[in-house]
């Protein structure tokens, strides 16, 4: 099935029904443009109700998009306390609910709908001529069939909360994970909720990231309750402080509360600590499971595992851009702009310097990938962050070219930021100084030149 529009008014098509997509939907309508927003879930926010249970670190202040503000409160919304704390589900229902439902809004976004293919018309991925001039089709699945739509811009925001990474610390998926699906989490389970699943288990938390440490602190409550819960919690890195942030010094308190409480955690005994772990296999062993790999170079296997979670992050799914020109960095896989000021292997910082439209860009004409997506497998990414990507991405679209150049962003400092580059602009005992959407660094450009180039940003 064709979904027709007006082959001289296309829409822009929003693939991601979350905060930034809304965010960009809302943008396009403030601007009079035509848009219809493509939601694979039951619901707006679908990926963030599965972490519902979760309270965010960043206040309401910085999950709240400007224009989709002034849209709810001119229909008489009333906007919650900005120094609260929302969770992932008070988000969706206080924030994305009511703003999906504004009528001007709810008319152009479809749930249920898959997005499984992007193309140019009558143009696979080689064909070159007269590509620009050509509408984008995307290939939905609705209902179990396949819908067609034209569209005349892309704005990909997806995300990456349904392609989480594996187990092994190499990144490869095997089969023999995927059978053990009903004995493994991945991202931060309701320990709560699940009490049944968890109590009196043997459990195994992978990862160094908020979401593992979300995901102790949860199970570390419920080990009070059921003293036989035995808690291993797996990481890869050198030292176990690496991971407890900037604790006083975070500008987002509840960040450096989760540092505070999980240095706690680790100082009363409770659980066990394994790092630098490096896991290269998973198996099942008489309804239980083993995990093998190295610590500290020394083979060690731990045995009689109930329960695995897996919060190692997430990882970008382009495979229905196959058709589409895109340009992504062959390691973090984010836009290739973007990769040196966030790729983790550089440095630490919580934020990203300013970008917009030009950093966005991809050799597909009109197509950008935003949001968590836009970040690849970096995990720093702030919902602030990509409102601003979509505000100019959205200006740029819309003829402002000059507005999609101006930087329109206020982020907190981490109170940590560090780099592994000889010199630079932001030292381990340096705290981040991005507030107010500025860095150490003046330009967004010449960052990137001078970190590829392993050289200090700021002379």
């Amino acid at each position: 099935m064709m979904v027709q529009f007006d082959k001289n008014a296309l829409p822009v098509a929003i693939i991601g029904g979350g905060p930034v997509g809304l965010a960009a939907a809302a943008h396009l309508l403030k601007k009079g443009e035509k848009f219809i927003v493509l939601e694979a879930g039951n619901s707006v926010g679908s990926s963030m109700l599965e972490w519902g249970h979760v309270r965010m670190f960043s206040p309401w202040q910085y999950n709240i998009d400007k224009v989709a503000k002034e849209l709810l409160e001119n229909a008489g919304w009333m906007s919650p306390n900005e120094n609260a704390l929302p969770t992932g589900r008070e988000l969706v229902e206080e924030y994305l609910l009511p703003l999906s439902n504004l009528p001007e809004m709810n008319e152009n976004i479809m749930l249920q709908a898959k997005v499984v293919g992007i193309a140019k018309k009558a143009h696979d991925k080689l064909k070159t001529g007269k590509r620009d001039t050509v509408p984008f089709q995307l290939y939905v699945e609705v209902n179990g069939d396949t819908t067609v739509i034209e569209a005349k811009a892309v704005i990909d925001s997806s995300g990456t909360w349904t392609n989480p990474n594996p187990i092994l610390s190499n990144g490869i998926w095997t089969n023999v994970e995927r059978k053990l699906h009903s004995q493994i989490h991945y991202g931060i389970p309701n320990a709560e909720q699940l009490e049944n699943r968890y109590q009196n288990k043997t459990i195994v938390v992978i990862g160094s990231g908020h979401s593992a440490i979300n995901a102790l602190l949860d199970l570390a409550t419920l080990q009070q309750k059921f003293t036989d819960t035995k808690i291993y919690w797996v990481l890869r890195k050198k030292q176990i402080h690496e991971v407890y942030g900037g604790q006083e010094n975070d500008g987002l308190a509840a960040r450096g509360e989760l540092g505070i409480r999980i240095q706690q955690l680790v100082e009363s005994g409770r659980i066990n600590i394994l790092t630098p772990f490096h896991i290269n296999g998973v198996y099942p062993k008489n309804d239980k499971i083993a995990v093998v790999g190295e610590l500290d170079g020394e083979k060690t296997k731990i045995g009689d595992i109930d329960e695995i979670v897996v919060s190692t992050g997430f990882r970008p799914d382009t495979s229905f851009l196959n058709e589409i020109r895109i340009n992504l960095d062959s390691a973090v896989e984010s836009i290739d702009a973007l990769a040196p000021l966030i790729d983790p292997n550089i440095h630490s910082c919580g934020t990203v310097r300013p970008h917009g439209e030009q950093e966005l860009r991809h050799p597909e004409k009109n197509f950008y990938i935003v949001g968590m997506k836009s970040y690849g497998r970096a995990p720093t990414f702030l919902l602030a962050t990509g409102y601003e990507q979509v505000r100019s991405v959205v200006a740029y679209l819309t003829g402002d070219i000059e507005g999609a150049k101006e930087v329109h962003l206020e982020l907190p400092e981490t109170g940590v930021c560090s780099t592994n580059l000889a010199s630079s602009c932001c030292d381990s005992d340096t705290p981040a100084t991005e507030t107010k959407g500025s860095s150490c660094c003046e330009s967004p450009v010449l960052a990137r030149l001078e970190i590829k180039n392993n050289s200090s940003c700021c002379e």
